[in-house]
């Protein structure tokens, strides 16, 4: 086969830069094979042809995990193929084994963006910047240009959560077909909603702060300035947090440290530097 700008082979060295700092321009779909591995030789060629007929909409990264050994145990693959898809910097699905034709565009079909996507990430924008109302209206608009996309109706979960909605974002997330709810994304944002529950009624950051500074902070005030800290996207500060509370009172919130800690690990999408050195703590904190 012909050179294809679509398709690259992905090592150690350019990992970084084609799949991580790539999908931040397009969905990354990286493939983890092996020669030996009869269902990755029968996948592969499949997964080839799409790249060529969808012209860039994604690329495909190919991982030769015998070659990669590095890499494939940083990822944790156990079975080949694995294939997982990276959308901005994170994975955002990953299905295992050589589906058929159908469910492979399926699958590739919920990530491509689409014109609604466009207003999603105004909608996302004019949330930032503090007019979440107006995010709604956009996301809405969205919904109606396109009510069958699903990252359209994750989109309107997620601020309808940063309102404080949070009966409103869980009925959505449940109303999305069993295979969206079960992607990456929506893992992610249903741990997020974990600490967005844990904010509902808490005191000022600032008062949580000064307590845990002066060292007066019962395990409430620790995990609910965690849960902050999350909010913030500040993970190490809440992992700390959510550690230290493990270590000293396992009984609180029916184990919060430790269930906190994991959808942390969630939300950055179970891999990473951070949660590996926080998994690592967590584990020799539990034995």
């Amino acid at each position: 086969m012909a050179e294809s700008p679509y398709i690259i082979e992905v090592t150690e060295e350019n990992f970084i830069s084609v799949v991580l700092e790539g999908s931040r321009a397009a969905p990354v779909l990286v493939d983890f094979w092996a020669e030996w591995c009869q269902p990755c030789k029968a996948l592969m060629p499949m997964l080839a042809k799409l790249a060529e007929e969808y012209q860039g909409k994604f690329i495909l990264a190919k991982l030769n995990t015998e070659d990669q050994q590095n890499l494939a145990a940083q990822f944790g693959i156990r079975s080949i193929p694995t294939v997982k898809l990276y959308k901005d910097g994170e994975p955002a699905d990953e299905f295992m084994g050589a589906l058929p034709e159908s469910e492979v565009r399926a699958f590739l079909d919920r990530h491509i963006p689409r014109e609604s996507d466009k207003l999603v990430a105004e909608a996302e924008r004019e949330a930032d910047g503090g007019d979440l109302q107006g995010g709604i209206a956009l996301v809405e608009r969205a919904m109606n240009l396109d009510p069958e996309n699903p990252r359209v109706r994750i989109a309107l979960a997620r601020l309808r959560a940063r309102l404080g909605e949070l009966a409103e974002a869980d009925a959505i997330i449940a109303a999305l077909p069993a295979d969206v709810q079960m992607s990456d994304e929506v893992k992610r944002f249903q741990a997020d909603l974990v600490f967005h529950r844990v904010l509902l009624d808490a005191a000022p950051v600032e008062q949580l702060e000064q307590a845990v500074a002066a060292g007066e902070a019962d395990s409430e005030q620790r995990y609910r300035l965690a849960a902050y800290r999350v909010n913030q996207e500040d993970y190490a500060e809440a992992l700390e947090l959510l550690l230290g509370l493990l270590q000293t009172d396992r009984k609180y919130g029916d184990d919060a440290g430790r269930k906190g800690m994991l959808a942390v690990f969630e939300i950055l999408g179970g891999e990473g530097d951070l949660v590996a050195q926080y998994r690592s703590r967590m584990f020799n904190a539990l034995h």
